[in-house]
This record gives structure tokens, sequence and C-alpha cells, in this order.
């Protein structure tokens, strides 16, 4: 199975289980987490997830809040389905917003 194939619901959900925050959009074949941030520092760690998303070639959509950070992944190339592609990047996501939050974020 390659990297943009669909994930079948029980993985998808199974994967999401390991992870702390995100989650999938009820209506829609999107994962997401919400980052609680301030602006400026939010604007760094965009920034910064831009190296790994450019070396995937697969990009979050971002919504860029007062406080709130927020990523929302689904592969466009696949059908807007969710996608071992989308996994990997929430991984390179994690690894670089670690350094601007708690360990309980």
């Amino acid at each position: 199975m390659g990297l943009r194939a669909p994930l079948p619901a029980d993985e998808v959900t199974h994967r999401l289980e390991q992870l702390d925050g995100w989650e999938k959009a009820p209506d829609r074949d999107e994962i997401h987490k919400t980052f609680h941030l301030d602006y400026y520092t939010s604007v760094k760690a965009i920034n910064d997830v831009m190296t790994p998303a450019q070396e995937l070639q697969h990009h979050p959509d971002i919504d860029l809040r007062w406080e709130t950070l927020h990523f929302s992944l689904t592969t466009y190339s696949a059908g807007q389905k969710i996608t071992e592609l989308d996994f990997r990047l929430v991984d390179r996501i994690e690894q670089v917003l670690a350094k601007y939050t708690p360990a309980s974020e």
C-alpha cells in the first residue's frame, strides 16, 4: 500500500488512539489538532513545520488565531481521504511543536 492510499476507517481510529489530541473530523476524512500558543510563537511554529511538509510534499491546512494554531490534514490527491502520508506529517508536526508547547499540551 502506498503513502497516498486511503487507510481503512478502523486503522485511522487505531492510529488516532495512539496520538494525543489528534481527532478525525466527524463529517469528512480529515484529522486535526489545535495547539494553544500565542500568536508570535504560532507563526514561528508554522515556519518550522513548512520544512518537513515540503520534504514530504504534503502540506497541512493551517488556521492561525490569536491564541490557537490549528492543523488539519487530508490527502487531496487521494480524493480527500486519510492516508499514511497524513500520519507521517502528524509525527513531524508533533516533533516541531514539542519545542513550543508544554508536555501536557
